[in-house]
């Protein structure tokens, strides 16, 4: 596990892209968050790498508006995607954003899995449903952390984790589930465990989007 740990201390900003042709070079391997808007990414981003102000953090949802990529060396990186159930803003940007994004999903060879973002105090929405069906689709694995799971009292997380791994019980190999905190700092070794699996941290040499089952 310490592997993992300090490859995931050591990361840094790269770079943002506004647009898909500004993502940075297409090689080695690449994790990204996704979420709705105010569903915690920066702040899981900020607690898996144990930097405080890796990804900014915002009261204000739709803060994340381009594909922040941070590098940990020079084949991995994680990627923090807009948040989607974008904010207020013009409907033309909006759509930009989607752009953007559609297309970093839809071409990126390098991700090799998504971390999906959801509240725990409410069921997987419209969009974190179709973020979801569209992974499967592409046989890219998904880990579903169930976030501000402190909000909660523990009986009612635990039923809302079952809940939702009953719900996509039918790809054991491709959708895992756990409970998270960033506050409370709950589910962090479940969290990096996948990151290693993904990332190939105990390794030097990484296999772009190979799908080795993962445990739910």
């Amino acid at each position: 596990m310490s592997a993992i740990i300090k490859l995931l201390r050591s990361a840094e900003y790269l770079t943002s892209a506004a647009e898909f042709s500004q993502c940075p070079a297409d090689s080695g391997v690449e994790v990204a968050f996704a979420g709705r808007s105010n569903a915690g990414k920066s702040s899981a981003l900020n607690t898996l790498t144990q930097q405080g102000k890796l990804a900014k953090t915002s009261k204000t949802p739709g803060r994340t508006q381009l594909i922040n990529f941070f590098q940990m060396d020079e084949q991995r990186r994680l990627v923090d995607l807009p948040g989607y159930g974008f904010a207020k803003v013009p409907e033309a940007t909006k759509l930009r954003w989607q752009r953007a994004l559609q297309t970093y999903l839809e071409e990126r060879r390098s991700l090799t899995g998504l971390i999906i973002l959801v509240d725990v105090r409410h069921p997987p929405k419209e969009f974190d449903l179709q973020m979801i069906e569209w992974a499967v689709h592409h046989n890219l694995r998904s880990h579903i952390l169930l976030t501000k799971a402190d909000k909660l009292k523990s009986g009612a997380a635990k039923s809302r984790l079952l809940e939702v791994k009953k719900q996509f019980s039918n790809y054991p190999e491709l959708i895992s589930v756990q409970l998270f905190s960033s506050l409370k700092k709950q589910g962090i070794d479940e969290a990096y465990k996948v990151l290693n699996l993904w990332l190939g941290a105990e390794n030097n040499a990484t296999q772009p989007n190979a799908n080795p089952s993962d445990p739910a």
